[in-house]
């Protein structure tokens, strides 16, 4: 029962839905139910009276209309055996976490699927910090689905229809996609290019740093998706570009959070105060570069990262190599590469 757990609970609560939160917590459930407070993670967010929390897994399966997995994606494999036993048949699965799976290179809806089959599978993403959307902060976000041949002749009853519409109040605003591989490439990837946008940040950059990465970055996912089926338009929208500015762009983001602590110097076990605080973007490193290197994608910012996070790199050459690269064009359909200048400043490490 975690922060983005809740405020997800909360939102389709407040939408009128009944709604059961499930997790291993005895104490976070009786919070919640007894004082509607998630005292662990948003003391001070007020949750619906009409939000259950149990510890229950079955009960909290009992009759779901739709499945919403909020967890690490390195715990999912893990959580499908749990709920395996007490799923409804055909109830639609939901994806709220980011990531692709470390040794298989799976996406998350591809776990789903050989884990959990005869399920509709999607995806939840967008720009949302938990607490904001708790609070009630106009928030929006994308229900991505595959389309069947069905949905596609009656798509206002297709999953990603029929949950957009279950979801949505009036702070809370779903939009559809049938792109969800799009989808969940630029939530895997921007928690990645946070991570660098914080090193630079701690390391004394400022906004046209930033604004490089971000924007190159994007490219970074436009190229995986499209390599693997999705569409270069959805990493434009909001859970390509919109989550990747605002992970990009404050210290709420673990990930952002993480890479400016790492920035000015902090050793990684001391980082948040020493607390075992979960990035996503520092496992999603391993997985994405091993990904993209697998089917020949390049990714030179998400290799940096990786590089400094796993592999011992210097942090301050590392960035001076990326500038250093080759001058590309852009758009790459010019193919034009020249050596750069700087390149042979970045042959050693700083003294």
């Amino acid at each position: 029962m975690g922060s983005w757990g809740t405020a997800l609970a909360a939102v389709a609560a407040a939408a009128g839905r009944e709604v059961r939160i499930w997790g291993r917590s005895e104490d976070t459930a009786r919070a919640i139910n007894d004082t509607h407070h998630n005292t662990d993670y948003m003391p001070d967010a007020d949750l619906p009276e009409t939000l259950e929390a149990t510890t229950d897994i079955a009960h909290a399966l009992d009759g779901a209309e739709a499945v919403l997995f909020v967890t690490p994606s390195r715990t999912l494999r893990d959580l499908c055996a749990t709920v395996r036993p007490h799923l409804p048949e055909g109830v639609p699965l939901v994806l709220c976490c980011k990531g692709i799976e470390q040794g298989t290179g799976y996406l998350l809806s591809h776990l789903l699927e050989e884990e959990l089959p005869g399920h509709p599978v999607g995806a939840l993403s967008g720009p949302t910090f938990a607490r904001e959307t708790v609070l009630g902060h106009p928030t929006a976000a994308t229900i991505a689905f595959d389309f069947r041949y069905q949905d596609r002749l009656e798509p206002a009853k297709s999953p990603a229809a029929r949950l957009s519409v279950s979801m949505s109040s009036a702070a809370f605003r779903p939009y559809m996609s049938d792109d969800l591989i799009g989808v969940e490439i630029g939530g895997a990837v921007k928690n990645v290019i946070a991570i660098a946008c914080g090193m630079m940040t701690g390391a004394g950059f400022a906004e046209n740093t930033r604004a490089a990465l971000i924007t190159r970055g994007m490219d970074e996912m436009k190229f995986l998706a499209e390599a693997l089926g999705g569409r270069r338009e959805t990493v434009t929208g909001l859970s390509g570009a919109g989550d990747l500015t605002l992970t990009c762009s404050s210290m709420t983001s673990r990930n952002m959070s993480l890479g400016v602590q790492l920035g000015e110097g902090t050793a990684r076990e001391d980082c948040f105060d020493g607390k075992p605080v979960v990035v996503e973007g520092e496992v999603n490193a391993v997985s994405v570069v091993d990904l993209a290197r697998r089917i020949g994608v390049r990714m030179p910012i998400c290799e940096a990262v990786h590089a400094i996070l796993h592999e011992g790199a210097d942090l301050d050459l590392t960035f001076r190599q990326l500038w250093a690269r080759p001058i590309e064009a852009e758009p790459r359909a010019l193919e034009l590469e020249l050596a750069h200048p700087a390149a042979a400043n970045t042959t050693e490490e700083p003294a």
